[in-house]
Order: structure tokens, then sequence, then C-alpha cells
């Protein structure tokens, strides 16, 4: 009997076929393909499968641009930092990887303008570095604020070890379990957060529980406006124009108000939101080698 003859072997690959459309339909891998090699996925790849996840995107004005390299071009490895430091870029060289997701500007701007450092060394020496070895770096601010949950408001809680003590009305207000001593408070954050040093106002000693968590740079009129809609505290920020949030906590203070103010870093209190960038982003591209790099505090303390 031939191969076509034999009814079995004609069920068997009736059944076959219809498995493997299921498998295809479902969005698995048909039977064939397994154990094949994962086809390489180009930067502009990354970036449409990334912004699938966020709200409303792709956003018509937004910052998150690619500061070099191309879409074209097949990722060998992706980094994750706040800042794509020199120190940032040789380390992905060393790693094999050649796309680059950073949180904050590139070239020492918001809106990474190049004009008027044409003729700037360092700028030239660092555009260099990063076309010499086919670099692309992608700003991820907009979005990654806009992703449900905000990314980096996400991988702070995480780092602080808060995440069951938002408020769902007001994700932004932390309510501690019990209250502790504003001393207990910041050297807490300090060592989650990994910050030698910070700027505070108010009284060592004043009890703490209801804690209003503003990473980066939010402004002062936004951390003013908070402050009086949901009276917390204290309030942890980012950075801050000296003549702003903090004046305003002091005059709150003079008037007998409980408020106190910790200074975090704008650095400092955002990059636990690029790292958490990792295990979130790594199962979407299991075959690419995803690593975070600490860009670290340039500021030292003496």
């Amino acid at each position: 009997m031939t191969q076509a003859e034999n009814p079995g072997r004609r069920e068997f690959v009736s059944n076959l076929t219809k498995a493997s459309v299921l498998l295809t339909v479902s969005g698995l891998a048909p039977l064939e393909s397994a154990g094949q090699p994962a086809q390489p996925v180009t930067v502009g790849q990354v970036m449409d499968m990334i912004l699938k996840t966020i709200p409303n995107a792709p956003f018509p004005k937004t910052v998150d641009t690619l500061k070099s390299g191309s879409r074209d071009q097949k990722v060998t490895g992706i980094v994750s930092a706040m800042f794509a430091t020199t120190e940032v870029i040789e380390k992905a060289v060393q790693l094999g990887a050649n796309f680059i997701i950073v949180h904050e500007p590139t070239f020492y701007n918001h809106a990474d303008e190049t004009d008027w450092l044409k003729n700037d060394e360092v700028f030239k020496k660092k555009y260099g570095l990063l076309e010499k070895n086919g670099i692309a770096v992608w700003r991820f601010h907009d979005y990654w604020h806009s992703h449900r949950p905000d990314g980096i408001y996400k991988g702070v809680l995480d780092a602080l070890g808060w995440q069951t003590y938002t408020d769902s009305n007001n994700p932004k207000l932390v309510t501690l379990p019990s209250p502790m001593p504003l001393k207990q408070l910041i050297a807490h954050a300090k060592e989650k957060l990994g910050i030698p040093m910070m700027r505070v106002v108010g009284d060592p000693a004043q009890s703490c529980q209801r804690v209003l968590l503003m990473p980066g740079a939010s402004g002062g009129r936004s951390h003013i406006l908070a402050l009086g809609q949901v009276k917390p505290d204290v309030i942890l920020c980012g950075e801050i124009s000296e003549w702003e949030t903090a004046e305003y906590v002091r005059d709150a203070r003079q008037q007998g108000q409980k408020l106190s103010l910790g200074v975090l870093g704008h650095i400092m209190s955002e990059a636990p939101g690029m790292q958490w960038l990792v295990p979130w982003l790594q199962p979407k591209l299991p075959d690419v080698k995803i690593t975070y790099v600490d860009s670290k505090n340039p500021f030292t303390y003496l």
C-alpha cells in the first residue's frame, strides 16, 4: 500500500496540520518550528512592541525618540539605565549590547537638542563613541510614566517595600502600617534607595505615617497642590527648586503644621523604575539579554 493509500497516515497528517493551525492561531509556535533559533529583532520592533503596552501610544509629541542609531538595526542586547553616561555606553559595549533604553536625556537638555553642542568636545566624543560602536539610544520617559502602573513609581515602591500601602484613589499617598519618627523614615529611604545623604526640612522626632511620595522632578506647584489635597505628614520627593517646596514646608511648620520634607534626589528616586524595566521586559524578549546598568549618582558629599 502506498503512503497516499494509507488511511491511518492520512488521518495523522490531517490531525497534525489542524494542530499546527490551532497553535498558530492561539499565538504559540507551530510544532515544526519548535527548537528553531529565534529570529533577531530590530530596535524598531522592540520599540513598537513596548508601545503596544502604553495607553494611547504613540504620542503626537514626546521626548521619547531615538538619540542615536537606527530603528532597523538588529538588537544584540539591551541595557536599561537612568542615563546613557560614557561609563554606561562602555559597559554596554562590554556586554555586547547595542541598544540602550534610558529614562533621562543623553545630551544635557530635556529635548536632547544638539545644534548648540556641535563644537563641544564632550558632546562630540560621546556621540562618536555611540556611532563607533553602533549603539542605539532610546529615551523612555513619557511612555514609562504613562504605563499602568507607572513604571518608575512601581519600581520605587517595590524598592521601598511599600507596594501594599498605597491608596487606590491616590497612588502617590502611602499610609504606613504604623507611625515612625521622621529620622527612622529617612534612614529607611536612604538604605533602600542607596542614598548616602538627604536634605530634610522637619523635626527628626516628628511622627510620620502618611507619606506623599513624588519621585523625579514634579515641580513645586505639583508638590504644593498635592500637599494641600492629601495632608500628609511628610513629602518625599526627587528634586526641588529651593524657593518652592522647601519654603512652603518651612512656612507650614512655622504656622504650626506637622509637616516635613525629605529630598531623595532626582536620580536615586527614579533609578529603581529603570531597574524594574528588566523583569518587565525580559519575558517579552526571552532570547535577548537585558541588563540594568546603574548610571550612579554623580555627586559626592564632602
